[in-house]
């Protein structure tokens, strides 16, 4: 049974040697060939689509275990980490995170820990839309203009439809304001400012 260890960090600057060195010093000693880092990655780019990670995951076997320093190295957000940790449990493969108190998150009580994990992101997210929803009502209610500003003038939408009303195409309309043929349509249909 061997033991895998998976570091990430966001910039080329930077180096996951740290992390390597700090699940050692917590006992968990770590072959170089068992040891897989995408340095230069985002956390926005989830796990499945990390060279290094997936790398991991097609050497990792049944019973053995992979070894993260912090939640965040698994995935992108909690849904990522979930699926993550589920297919990696599927696999037959331990998650075992430093920060967590060195919790096994295939067992139940890690199930169980993650599931609250993403309770609680959820709630955040839902929080997140929930202000994001009253902001755009106060900036509307404030007489704020929303949205991408316009491409066209509203003297030159009169344009466009008088243009459109004379029978020159949309195409043609397109060209003359140097804007997209969906602009014109939008015009046309009476969308707004487009």
């Amino acid at each position: 049974m061997e033991i895998f260890g998976y570091g990430r960090v966001s910039t080329g600057q930077q180096t996951a040697e740290n992390q390597r060195l700090e699940l050692e010093k917590a006992g968990y000693p770590i072959k170089p060939e068992y040891w897989f880092a995408d340095e230069g990655i985002s956390g926005k780019t989830s796990a499945s689509q990390r060279p290094a990670f997936k790398q991991l995951k097609s050497q990792i076997r049944r019973g053995e275990i992979i070894v993260v320093n912090k939640l965040d190295r698994l995935g992108r957000d909690a849904i990522d980490v979930l699926q993550t940790v589920k297919q990696l449990g599927e696999m037959g493969v331990k998650v075992v995170v430093l920060q967590l108190g060195n919790t096994d998150l295939t067992s139940p009580a890690g199930k169980l820990l993650l599931m609250m994990l993403s309770a609680v992101a959820e709630m955040e997210r839902d929080l997140l839309v929930e202000r994001t929803q009253a902001g755009l009502a106060r900036a509307k209610a404030e007489g704020k203009s929303l949205g991408r500003p316009s491409k066209t003038s509203p003297e030159q939408q009169i344009e466009i439809t008088q243009k459109l009303a004379s029978g020159i195409s949309v195409s043609a309309v397109a060209r003359d304001y140097n804007i997209s043929r969906a602009t014109v349509i939008g015009i046309r249909n009476g969308v707004g400012h487009l």
